[in-house]
């Protein structure tokens, strides 16, 4: 199962409490501690968090450089502890835009993890779904044939995605904002979204978990007869 989020309302929650926005964005960083260990318990395969979009760029530049030192951060400290629950990190999006010392952080995290075999933590940073499709059709212009499986092979090079990224099955959204901002795009062809008003900073395990019942409970019928959505319920102890 793989399982996607928009991590949205860091900043206004900052805001209502008369913070600046980077505290916002640290306690976001506290909220995905907690979601990727719960995704991990209940066995999903696949967890995208939407970190950094292209979009973002044109914040304060403040602000940017301190999602970047809040990255640098949760990779050093999580990878050890990724390496403990056999998650694999996998960073997505364009590197071209990167300053060296974030590569670098990114490279050591997914090297380190490379050999772990449980759950995949993607993390979309500096990413654009339209970006990463043109580029594909760009690349798939220079073939002899278009095929379906030959484009998601294209994208996921593009993303620098460690493998052909799977179909999202669940899209979770907090803030309250119904969009998808350019947030796998392609993937999320048939994914059921769920849309919560709570912001980042105050999602927990137990709306995640509900967010995975509420799931379990749909109907997906892929244009054919339906069939109810499957959630892992099994305990991953890496």
């Amino acid at each position: 199962m793989h399982v996607a989020i928009i991590m949205d309302g860091n900043g206004r929650w900052a805001s209502q409490r008369g913070l600046p926005r980077t505290a916002g964005h640290r306690e976001g960083a506290k909220t995905v501690d907690k979601v990727v260990e719960a995704a991990a318990r209940r066995g999903i395969d696949t967890l995208s968090l939407y970190a950094f979009s292209a979009d973002n760029w044109g914040r304060p530049r403040g602000e940017v450089a301190a999602l970047f030192a809040l990255l640098r951060r949760y990779l050093l400290s999580q990878t050890p502890r990724c390496l403990e629950r056999a998650i694999r990190i996998n960073v997505v999006g364009r590197r071209d835009r990167l300053a060296p010392e974030v590569l670098r952080t990114i490279e050591h995290s997914e090297g380190a993890t490379a050999h772990c075999s449980g759950m995949t933590l993607r993390i979309a940073v500096d990413y654009s779904a339209q970006h990463s499709m043109l580029q594909s059709c760009r690349r798939m212009a220079l073939e002899s044939s278009i095929e379906r499986s030959r484009f998601k092979e294209h994208l996921a090079e593009v993303d620098h995605a460690v493998t052909v990224t799977p179909d999202v099955d669940l899209l979770i959204r907090t803030g309250g904002e119904k969009r998808l901002s350019d947030f796998l795009l392609w993937e999320c062809a048939y994914a059921e979204l769920c849309f919560v008003d709570a912001f980042w900073p105050d999602y927990d395990e137990l709306a995640f978990a509900e967010a995975l019942d509420e799931f379990a409970k749909r109907e997906r019928r892929f244009g054919q007869i339906g069939t109810p959505g499957r959630v892992p319920a099994r305990v991953n102890h890496g």
